[in-house]
Protein backbone atom coordinates (compact mmCIF):
# COMPACT_ATOMS: atom_id res chain seq x y z
CA UNK A 1 0.00 0.00 0.00
CA UNK A 2 1.78 3.17 -1.02
CA UNK A 3 2.32 5.89 1.95
CA UNK A 4 3.94 9.17 2.40
CA UNK A 5 7.81 9.62 3.48
CA UNK A 6 8.39 12.00 6.21
CA UNK A 7 11.02 12.35 8.22
CA UNK A 8 13.17 9.45 6.46
CA UNK A 9 10.01 7.37 7.64
CA UNK A 10 7.11 5.56 5.97
CA UNK A 11 3.54 7.03 7.41
CA UNK A 12 0.16 6.99 6.67
CA UNK A 13 -2.02 10.45 7.31
CA UNK A 14 -1.96 11.72 10.45
CA UNK A 15 -5.86 11.64 10.32
CA UNK A 16 -5.91 8.13 9.13
CA UNK A 17 -7.91 9.11 6.11
CA UNK A 18 -7.23 7.37 2.63
CA UNK A 19 -8.52 7.47 -1.10
CA UNK A 20 -8.59 4.69 -3.50
CA UNK A 21 -6.45 5.28 -6.49
CA UNK A 22 -7.71 4.16 -9.58
CA UNK A 23 -5.81 3.02 -13.13
CA UNK A 24 -7.30 4.74 -15.81
CA UNK A 25 -5.98 2.06 -17.93
CA UNK A 26 -7.97 -0.70 -16.57
CA UNK A 27 -10.15 0.79 -14.16
CA UNK A 28 -8.46 -1.49 -10.96
CA UNK A 29 -7.84 -0.02 -7.70
CA UNK A 30 -4.30 0.19 -7.42
CA UNK A 31 -4.26 0.47 -3.97
CA UNK A 32 -5.26 3.28 -1.13
CA UNK A 33 -3.18 6.88 -0.79
CA UNK A 34 -2.70 8.59 2.85
CA UNK A 35 -4.99 11.89 2.16
CA UNK A 36 -2.84 14.19 4.18
CA UNK A 37 -4.35 17.72 5.29
CA UNK A 38 -2.54 20.66 6.40
CA UNK A 39 -0.83 18.97 9.80
CA UNK A 40 0.81 16.35 7.82
CA UNK A 41 2.51 19.05 5.44
CA UNK A 42 3.06 21.02 8.53
CA UNK A 43 5.69 18.07 9.96
CA UNK A 44 6.81 17.36 6.81
CA UNK A 45 7.93 21.12 6.47
CA UNK A 46 9.69 20.93 10.22
CA UNK A 47 11.26 17.64 9.52
CA UNK A 48 12.56 19.77 6.31
CA UNK A 49 13.97 22.19 8.22
CA UNK A 50 15.48 20.26 10.62
CA UNK A 51 16.82 18.62 7.98
CA UNK A 52 18.49 21.46 6.37
CA UNK A 53 21.51 22.99 8.22
CA UNK A 54 22.88 19.51 8.14
CA UNK A 55 22.34 19.41 4.16
CA UNK A 56 23.39 22.51 3.43
CA UNK A 57 26.83 21.93 5.12
CA UNK A 58 27.74 18.51 2.99
CA UNK A 59 30.02 19.34 0.52
CA UNK A 60 28.78 19.30 -3.03
CA UNK A 61 30.23 16.54 -4.11
CA UNK A 62 29.08 14.63 -1.28
CA UNK A 63 25.50 15.41 -2.10
CA UNK A 64 26.43 14.76 -5.71
CA UNK A 65 27.61 11.02 -4.71
CA UNK A 66 23.62 10.32 -2.62
CA UNK A 67 22.73 11.88 -5.60
CA UNK A 68 24.21 9.31 -8.17
CA UNK A 69 23.18 6.97 -5.33
CA UNK A 70 19.16 7.44 -6.13
CA UNK A 71 19.81 7.22 -9.86
CA UNK A 72 21.66 3.94 -9.71
CA UNK A 73 18.03 3.09 -7.53
CA UNK A 74 16.38 4.04 -10.25
CA UNK A 75 18.07 1.76 -12.72
CA UNK A 76 17.81 -1.13 -10.49
CA UNK A 77 14.49 -0.40 -10.13
CA UNK A 78 13.09 0.45 -13.90
CA UNK A 79 11.11 -2.04 -14.79
CA UNK A 80 8.73 -1.68 -11.41
CA UNK A 81 8.69 1.96 -11.99
CA UNK A 82 7.73 1.96 -15.72
CA UNK A 83 5.08 -0.85 -14.70
CA UNK A 84 3.85 1.54 -12.18
CA UNK A 85 3.44 4.67 -14.06
CA UNK A 86 1.68 2.58 -16.94
CA UNK A 87 -1.05 1.86 -14.48
CA UNK A 88 -1.03 4.47 -12.92
CA UNK A 89 -1.05 7.25 -15.56
CA UNK A 90 -1.84 5.80 -18.72
CA UNK A 91 1.45 6.50 -20.94
CA UNK A 92 1.98 2.87 -22.54
CA UNK A 93 4.41 0.93 -21.54
CA UNK A 94 6.89 0.03 -24.31
CA UNK A 95 6.29 3.42 -26.46
CA UNK A 96 6.47 5.98 -23.48
CA UNK A 97 6.90 4.48 -19.75
CA UNK A 98 10.23 3.07 -20.20
CA UNK A 99 11.44 6.30 -21.24
CA UNK A 100 10.47 8.29 -18.75
CA UNK A 101 11.77 6.35 -16.38
CA UNK A 102 15.19 6.73 -18.50
CA UNK A 103 14.83 10.05 -18.29
CA UNK A 104 14.45 10.61 -14.57
CA UNK A 105 17.70 8.83 -14.46
CA UNK A 106 19.20 11.11 -16.44
CA UNK A 107 17.88 14.25 -14.19
CA UNK A 108 19.46 12.89 -11.35
CA UNK A 109 22.92 12.46 -12.20
CA UNK A 110 22.72 15.72 -13.95
CA UNK A 111 21.84 17.64 -10.77
CA UNK A 112 24.15 16.01 -9.04
CA UNK A 113 26.83 17.36 -11.62
CA UNK A 114 25.04 20.61 -11.92
CA UNK A 115 25.65 20.99 -8.11
CA UNK A 116 29.50 20.14 -8.13
CA UNK A 117 29.94 23.29 -10.72
CA UNK A 118 27.49 25.84 -9.03
CA UNK A 119 30.17 28.83 -8.13
CA UNK A 120 29.81 32.23 -6.93
CA UNK A 121 32.17 35.12 -8.22
CA UNK A 122 34.78 37.26 -7.34
CA UNK A 123 34.31 40.61 -8.46
CA UNK A 124 36.66 43.71 -7.80
CA UNK A 125 36.19 45.74 -4.28
CA UNK A 126 36.29 49.09 -4.60
CA UNK A 127 38.75 49.17 -1.97
CA UNK A 128 42.26 48.85 -2.62
CA UNK A 129 43.55 45.49 -0.34
CA UNK A 130 39.56 44.11 0.24
CA UNK A 131 38.69 41.28 -1.75
CA UNK A 132 34.80 40.69 -2.21
CA UNK A 133 33.09 37.28 -2.48
CA UNK A 134 29.55 36.25 -4.34
CA UNK A 135 28.71 32.81 -2.59
CA UNK A 136 25.39 31.00 -3.74
CA UNK A 137 23.62 29.68 -0.48
CA UNK A 138 20.94 27.50 -0.40
CA UNK A 139 18.01 29.20 0.81
CA UNK A 140 15.89 26.28 2.82
CA UNK A 141 13.38 24.43 2.24
CA UNK A 142 11.75 24.03 -0.91
CA UNK A 143 7.73 23.56 -1.66
CA UNK A 144 7.39 21.07 -4.69
CA UNK A 145 4.17 20.54 -6.19
CA UNK A 146 4.15 18.77 -9.48
CA UNK A 147 1.60 18.01 -11.64
CA UNK A 148 0.41 13.85 -12.97
CA UNK A 149 1.28 13.81 -16.49
CA UNK A 150 5.16 13.53 -16.45
CA UNK A 151 4.60 12.05 -12.76
CA UNK A 152 8.66 11.17 -12.81
CA UNK A 153 10.33 13.59 -14.87
CA UNK A 154 8.23 16.70 -13.41
CA UNK A 155 9.28 16.42 -9.50
CA UNK A 156 13.16 15.26 -10.70
CA UNK A 157 13.43 18.84 -12.90
CA UNK A 158 12.38 20.22 -9.55
CA UNK A 159 13.91 17.86 -6.63
CA UNK A 160 17.05 16.98 -7.99
CA UNK A 161 18.41 20.48 -8.50
CA UNK A 162 16.93 21.65 -5.11
CA UNK A 163 19.01 18.82 -3.39
CA UNK A 164 22.27 19.56 -5.32
CA UNK A 165 22.12 23.22 -4.77
CA UNK A 166 21.49 22.37 -0.66
CA UNK A 167 18.05 22.66 -0.20
CA UNK A 168 15.75 20.23 1.31
CA UNK A 169 12.69 19.24 -0.22
CA UNK A 170 8.72 18.61 0.69
CA UNK A 171 6.96 17.51 -2.14
CA UNK A 172 3.08 16.82 -3.06
CA UNK A 173 2.29 15.44 -6.05
CA UNK A 174 -1.15 15.32 -8.40
CA UNK A 175 -3.55 12.89 -6.26
CA UNK A 176 -4.30 11.32 -9.50
CA UNK A 177 -0.49 9.73 -9.72
CA UNK A 178 0.17 9.29 -6.01
CA UNK A 179 0.72 5.82 -6.72
CA UNK A 180 4.02 6.62 -8.97
CA UNK A 181 4.69 9.06 -6.16
CA UNK A 182 5.19 6.74 -4.17
CA UNK A 183 7.08 4.38 -6.09
CA UNK A 184 9.78 7.42 -6.66
CA UNK A 185 10.29 7.78 -3.26
CA UNK A 186 10.91 4.94 -2.25
CA UNK A 187 13.92 4.85 -4.28
CA UNK A 188 15.18 7.80 -2.38
CA UNK A 189 14.05 6.16 0.65
CA UNK A 190 16.20 2.96 -0.45
CA UNK A 191 19.14 5.47 -1.39
CA UNK A 192 18.89 6.43 2.26
CA UNK A 193 19.30 10.03 2.19
CA UNK A 194 19.22 11.63 5.79
CA UNK A 195 16.04 11.68 7.42
CA UNK A 196 14.25 14.80 6.56
CA UNK A 197 15.75 15.77 3.25
CA UNK A 198 13.36 14.62 1.16
CA UNK A 199 9.35 14.38 2.31
CA UNK A 200 6.70 13.40 -0.07
CA UNK A 201 2.89 14.02 1.22
CA UNK A 202 0.27 12.84 -0.70
CA UNK A 203 -3.18 14.57 -0.49
CA UNK A 204 -5.45 17.22 -2.07
CA UNK A 205 -4.10 20.42 -3.76
CA UNK A 206 -6.52 22.77 -2.00
CA UNK A 207 -5.06 21.42 0.94
CA UNK A 208 -1.49 20.12 1.30
CA UNK A 209 -0.01 22.50 -1.82
CA UNK A 210 -1.83 25.35 -0.38
CA UNK A 211 0.24 24.73 3.32
CA UNK A 212 3.16 23.84 1.21
CA UNK A 213 2.78 27.54 -0.71
CA UNK A 214 1.90 29.51 2.10
CA UNK A 215 3.66 28.25 5.26
CA UNK A 216 6.09 30.39 6.47
CA UNK A 217 8.59 26.98 7.12
CA UNK A 218 8.80 26.69 2.77
CA UNK A 219 11.48 29.15 1.43
CA UNK A 220 10.85 29.05 -2.35
CA UNK A 221 8.11 27.22 -3.92
CA UNK A 222 8.33 25.64 -7.39
CA UNK A 223 4.92 24.48 -9.14
CA UNK A 224 4.57 22.94 -12.58
CA UNK A 225 1.04 22.41 -13.45
CA UNK A 226 -2.12 24.66 -15.05
CA UNK A 227 -2.21 28.09 -15.26
CA UNK A 228 -5.70 28.89 -12.85
CA UNK A 229 -3.70 26.18 -9.80
CA UNK A 230 0.17 27.91 -10.45
CA UNK A 231 -2.02 31.44 -10.10
CA UNK A 232 -3.41 30.29 -6.57
CA UNK A 233 0.06 28.62 -5.25
CA UNK A 234 1.38 31.85 -6.52
CA UNK A 235 -1.05 33.80 -4.46
CA UNK A 236 -0.22 31.85 -1.70
CA UNK A 237 3.31 31.67 -1.52
CA UNK A 238 3.65 35.96 -1.82
CA UNK A 239 7.02 37.17 -0.85
CA UNK A 240 8.91 33.77 -1.54
CA UNK A 241 11.08 33.17 -4.16
CA UNK A 242 9.19 30.99 -6.92
CA UNK A 243 9.38 29.33 -9.96
CA UNK A 244 6.35 28.26 -12.03
CA UNK A 245 5.98 26.31 -15.39
CA UNK A 246 2.89 26.31 -16.17
CA UNK A 247 0.35 26.22 -19.28
CA UNK A 248 0.94 26.44 -22.67
CA UNK A 249 -1.17 26.90 -26.13
CA UNK A 250 2.00 26.54 -28.69
CA UNK A 251 1.05 26.43 -31.88
CA UNK A 252 2.99 24.64 -35.01
CA UNK A 253 3.44 26.86 -38.03
CA UNK A 254 3.60 25.67 -40.96
CA UNK A 255 4.80 27.88 -44.09
CA UNK A 256 3.84 27.57 -47.79
CA UNK A 257 7.15 26.54 -47.95
CA UNK A 258 7.78 23.93 -45.15
CA UNK A 259 8.62 19.97 -46.29
CA UNK A 260 5.19 18.77 -44.99
CA UNK A 261 6.36 15.45 -44.32
CA UNK A 262 8.66 16.59 -41.93
CA UNK A 263 5.83 18.51 -40.38
CA UNK A 264 3.97 16.08 -40.26
CA UNK A 265 6.19 14.36 -38.38
CA UNK A 266 6.59 17.12 -36.18
CA UNK A 267 2.49 16.62 -35.52
CA UNK A 268 2.42 13.56 -34.66
CA UNK A 269 5.01 14.14 -31.52
CA UNK A 270 3.40 17.41 -30.80
CA UNK A 271 -0.10 15.98 -31.02
CA UNK A 272 0.10 12.56 -29.46
CA UNK A 273 2.76 12.01 -27.45
CA UNK A 274 1.30 11.31 -24.27
CA UNK A 275 -1.80 11.21 -25.36
CA UNK A 276 -1.36 14.97 -25.70
CA UNK A 277 -1.15 15.64 -21.97
CA UNK A 278 1.65 17.55 -22.22
CA UNK A 279 2.71 21.53 -21.69
CA UNK A 280 4.90 21.37 -25.06
CA UNK A 281 1.93 19.71 -27.08
CA UNK A 282 0.83 21.11 -29.83
CA UNK A 283 -2.62 22.65 -28.87
CA UNK A 284 -3.31 24.08 -32.46
CA UNK A 285 -1.56 23.72 -35.60
CA UNK A 286 -1.27 27.16 -38.09
CA UNK A 287 -1.16 25.93 -41.48
CA UNK A 288 -0.83 28.19 -44.50
CA UNK A 289 -3.89 28.01 -46.42
CA UNK A 290 -1.75 26.89 -49.70
CA UNK A 291 -0.89 23.81 -48.49
CA UNK A 292 -3.04 23.25 -45.56
CA UNK A 293 -5.94 20.72 -47.67
CA UNK A 294 -2.20 18.47 -48.60
CA UNK A 295 -1.18 18.25 -45.01
CA UNK A 296 -4.81 17.92 -43.13
CA UNK A 297 -4.88 14.62 -45.58
CA UNK A 298 -1.13 13.06 -44.71
CA UNK A 299 -1.71 14.17 -41.08
CA UNK A 300 -4.73 12.04 -40.85
CA UNK A 301 -3.03 9.11 -43.10
CA UNK A 302 0.22 9.17 -41.01
CA UNK A 303 -2.83 9.23 -37.73
CA UNK A 304 -4.56 5.95 -38.87
CA UNK A 305 -1.73 4.20 -40.41
CA UNK A 306 0.75 5.00 -37.32
CA UNK A 307 -1.12 5.60 -33.59
CA UNK A 308 -2.40 2.57 -32.15
CA UNK A 309 -4.83 3.51 -29.29
CA UNK A 310 -4.97 0.69 -26.54
CA UNK A 311 -4.09 -1.39 -23.77
CA UNK A 312 -1.00 0.46 -22.57
CA UNK A 313 0.72 -2.48 -21.18
CA UNK A 314 0.67 -4.03 -25.05
CA UNK A 315 3.67 -3.93 -26.61
CA UNK A 316 2.04 -2.47 -29.66
CA UNK A 317 0.15 0.32 -28.42
CA UNK A 318 1.52 3.59 -28.89
CA UNK A 319 -1.18 5.55 -27.12
CA UNK A 320 -2.89 4.80 -24.02
CA UNK A 321 -6.06 6.47 -22.17
CA UNK A 322 -6.37 10.32 -20.66
CA UNK A 323 -5.20 10.58 -17.29
CA UNK A 324 -8.59 11.28 -15.65
CA UNK A 325 -12.59 12.51 -16.42
CA UNK A 326 -11.75 16.11 -16.26
CA UNK A 327 -9.51 16.27 -19.44
CA UNK A 328 -11.44 13.74 -20.79
CA UNK A 329 -14.47 16.06 -20.45
CA UNK A 330 -12.29 18.82 -21.87
CA UNK A 331 -11.39 16.70 -25.33
CA UNK A 332 -15.37 16.13 -25.67
CA UNK A 333 -16.32 20.23 -25.36
CA UNK A 334 -13.56 21.19 -27.34
CA UNK A 335 -13.92 18.78 -30.37
CA UNK A 336 -18.02 19.87 -30.22
CA UNK A 337 -17.09 23.00 -29.98
CA UNK A 338 -15.03 23.18 -33.04
CA UNK A 339 -17.70 20.85 -35.03
CA UNK A 340 -20.15 23.02 -34.41
CA UNK A 341 -18.51 25.97 -35.73
CA UNK A 342 -17.68 24.27 -39.13
CA UNK A 343 -14.75 22.47 -38.20
CA UNK A 344 -14.24 19.17 -40.22
CA UNK A 345 -13.42 15.56 -38.55
CA UNK A 346 -10.56 13.65 -40.79
CA UNK A 347 -10.00 11.30 -38.03
CA UNK A 348 -10.89 10.35 -34.41
CA UNK A 349 -13.62 12.82 -33.03
CA UNK A 350 -14.95 10.94 -30.61
CA UNK A 351 -14.69 9.08 -26.98
CA UNK A 352 -13.97 4.89 -28.48
CA UNK A 353 -15.94 2.26 -27.11
CA UNK A 354 -14.78 -1.28 -25.85
CA UNK A 355 -12.13 -0.54 -23.74
CA UNK A 356 -11.63 -1.10 -19.60
CA UNK A 357 -12.65 2.67 -18.57
CA UNK A 358 -14.03 5.22 -20.99
CA UNK A 359 -10.69 7.33 -21.05
CA UNK A 360 -9.81 6.29 -23.83
CA UNK A 361 -9.72 9.17 -26.55
CA UNK A 362 -8.62 8.09 -30.08
CA UNK A 363 -6.11 10.68 -32.00
CA UNK A 364 -8.48 12.80 -33.47
CA UNK A 365 -7.23 15.87 -36.47
CA UNK A 366 -9.53 18.27 -37.21
CA UNK A 367 -9.23 20.82 -40.49
CA UNK A 368 -11.22 24.47 -41.08
CA UNK A 369 -10.90 24.98 -37.43
CA UNK A 370 -12.12 28.66 -36.64
CA UNK A 371 -9.19 30.91 -34.53
CA UNK A 372 -11.21 31.09 -32.04
CA UNK A 373 -12.74 27.86 -30.82
CA UNK A 374 -11.98 26.68 -27.88
CA UNK A 375 -9.82 24.02 -29.27
CA UNK A 376 -7.70 26.61 -31.10
CA UNK A 377 -7.65 28.96 -27.91
CA UNK A 378 -7.31 26.85 -24.76
CA UNK A 379 -4.81 23.98 -23.29
CA UNK A 380 -7.07 21.00 -24.20
CA UNK A 381 -4.40 18.67 -22.99
CA UNK A 382 -5.53 15.60 -25.21
CA UNK A 383 -4.87 13.80 -28.30
CA UNK A 384 -5.92 16.61 -31.04
CA UNK A 385 -4.58 18.30 -33.72
CA UNK A 386 -7.09 21.28 -34.71
CA UNK A 387 -5.81 22.78 -37.77
CA UNK A 388 -6.61 26.29 -38.23
CA UNK A 389 -5.60 28.11 -41.67
CA UNK A 390 -3.49 31.10 -42.39
CA UNK A 391 -2.47 33.35 -44.91
CA UNK A 392 0.96 34.43 -43.94
CA UNK A 393 3.93 34.74 -41.32
CA UNK A 394 2.61 37.91 -40.08
CA UNK A 395 -0.82 36.40 -39.46
CA UNK A 396 0.73 33.74 -37.60
CA UNK A 397 2.85 35.73 -35.79
CA UNK A 398 -0.46 37.71 -34.98
CA UNK A 399 -2.35 34.65 -34.16
CA UNK A 400 0.58 33.08 -32.03
CA UNK A 401 0.80 36.06 -29.91
CA UNK A 402 -2.96 36.99 -29.09
CA UNK A 403 -2.54 33.86 -26.81
CA UNK A 404 -2.57 34.27 -23.52
CA UNK A 405 -0.01 31.29 -23.29
CA UNK A 406 3.63 32.38 -23.77
CA UNK A 407 5.61 29.06 -23.07
CA UNK A 408 6.62 26.94 -26.42
CA UNK A 409 6.03 27.80 -30.30
CA UNK A 410 6.85 25.53 -33.52
CA UNK A 411 8.08 27.29 -37.00
CA UNK A 412 8.71 24.64 -40.38
CA UNK A 413 9.65 26.75 -43.39
CA UNK A 414 12.45 25.77 -46.11
CA UNK A 415 13.84 29.67 -45.08
CA UNK A 416 15.83 30.29 -42.39
CA UNK A 417 15.00 33.94 -42.32
CA UNK A 418 11.61 33.22 -41.95
CA UNK A 419 12.28 30.94 -39.42
CA UNK A 420 14.35 33.46 -37.56
CA UNK A 421 11.42 36.10 -38.22
CA UNK A 422 9.49 34.53 -36.69
CA UNK A 423 11.33 33.25 -33.29
CA UNK A 424 12.54 37.22 -32.90
CA UNK A 425 8.70 38.32 -32.94
CA UNK A 426 6.77 35.65 -30.90
CA UNK A 427 6.10 35.90 -27.11
CA UNK A 428 7.18 32.91 -26.17
CA UNK A 429 9.81 31.07 -23.98
CA UNK A 430 10.94 28.68 -26.42
CA UNK A 431 11.16 28.33 -30.23
CA UNK A 432 11.84 25.40 -32.79
CA UNK A 433 12.65 25.94 -36.59
CA UNK A 434 11.68 22.80 -38.02
CA UNK A 435 11.02 20.56 -35.27
CA UNK A 436 8.31 19.51 -33.27
CA UNK A 437 6.94 21.54 -30.05
CA UNK A 438 7.58 18.41 -28.23
CA UNK A 439 11.21 18.63 -28.63
CA UNK A 440 13.51 19.91 -25.96
CA UNK A 441 16.76 19.60 -24.27
CA UNK A 442 16.79 18.63 -20.38
CA UNK A 443 19.78 20.77 -19.71
CA UNK A 444 18.24 23.84 -21.53
CA UNK A 445 16.37 26.92 -19.85
CA UNK A 446 13.07 26.24 -20.46
CA UNK A 447 10.01 28.48 -19.20
CA UNK A 448 6.96 30.80 -19.93
CA UNK A 449 7.63 34.39 -21.51
CA UNK A 450 7.21 37.49 -18.86
CA UNK A 451 3.64 39.14 -19.40
CA UNK A 452 2.11 35.63 -20.49
CA UNK A 453 0.20 32.98 -18.32
CA UNK A 454 2.98 30.44 -18.92
CA UNK A 455 4.63 30.65 -15.51
CA UNK A 456 7.92 32.72 -13.89
CA UNK A 457 11.41 31.17 -14.10
CA UNK A 458 13.19 28.29 -15.75
CA UNK A 459 13.17 24.79 -15.45
CA UNK A 460 15.83 22.42 -17.24
CA UNK A 461 19.48 21.68 -16.02
CA UNK A 462 21.03 24.22 -13.69
CA UNK A 463 18.48 26.53 -14.21
CA UNK A 464 16.42 26.09 -11.23
CA UNK A 465 19.32 26.44 -8.59
CA UNK A 466 19.30 30.30 -9.69
CA UNK A 467 15.69 30.08 -8.05
CA UNK A 468 16.40 27.70 -5.22
CA UNK A 469 19.75 29.72 -4.22
CA UNK A 470 20.99 33.44 -3.26
CA UNK A 471 23.91 35.47 -3.53
CA UNK A 472 25.91 36.29 -0.15
CA UNK A 473 28.33 38.91 -0.55
CA UNK A 474 31.38 38.47 2.02
CA UNK A 475 33.87 41.44 1.92
CA UNK A 476 37.38 40.13 3.17
CA UNK A 477 39.59 43.32 4.68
Amino acid sequence: MPQMFVNGAWTGALSSATTVATSPATGEDLGTVPEGDREDARAAIAAARRAAPGWARLSAFERAALMHRVADVIEGRRHELARTLTLDQGKPLRAEAYDEVDELVTYWRMAAEDGKRLGGLLPNSASTGKRALLIRRPRGVVGVITPWNWPYTMPAELIAPALASGNTVVWTPAPSTAVSAAALAACLAEADLPPGVVNLVTGPGPVVGDEIARNPGTDVVAFIGSTATGRSVASAAAGKATLLEMGGNGPIVVLADADLDRAVEGALLACFLCAGQSCTAGERLLVHDAVRDDFADRLARAVQDRIRLGDPLDDATTMGPLNNAGVAAKMDEHVADAVQRGAKVLTGGARATGFATDLYWPATVLTGVPADALAATDETFGPIAPIVGIGSLDEAIELTNASRYGLLAAVYTADLNAGLAFADAVRTGWVNINESTNYWESHLPFGGRAGTDSGLGRVGGASPMETFTELQTVIIG
